[in-house]
């Protein structure tokens, strides 16, 4: 069975170049652009990881994060993609229960799909 990886990133260029990336590599790939609703649409479709941006339109990354870890899917690994990489919010995302946080300027798609398969075969928190 295909993993299942959901990422919530309203950048459509960008999440679809991810999401080839990802189902080459065998994956079941959804994607949301938004933060809405999002425990609800977990139900559903169960991801075993989770790639979070952190800017989205009406709820932000960390209200999203916040959300999931305070549901019935706190312990699905969440990691965050995004543009940010100041200190303070890599802080906040690991205080919120993030396992890792990745810089989309600073990280290859092939280094995503690598913390990816990490997170399916030894979920921790790998911060760098």
């Amino acid at each position: 069975m295909e993993p299942k990886i959901l990422i919530i990133d309203d950048d459509e260029f960008f999440t679809k170049v991810l999401e080839n990336k990802l189902k080459k590599e065998n994956f079941n790939v959804s994607i949301k652009n938004n933060g809405e609703k999002i425990t609800e649409g977990m139900i559903e479709n169960r991801p075993d990881v989770l790639l979070l941006d952190l800017i989205l339109p009406q709820k932000d990354g960390f209200a999203v994060l916040e959300e999931i870890k305070k549901s019935q899917f706190k312990n699905i690994p969440v990691i965050i993609f995004t543009v940010l990489s100041q200190e303070s919010d890599i802080e906040k995302a690991v205080d919120l229960g993030a396992v890792d946080y990745l810089v989309k300027t600073k990280v290859s798609l092939a280094g995503v799909v690598e913390r990816v398969k990490k997170q399916i075969n030894n979920p921790k928190t790998i911060i760098s």
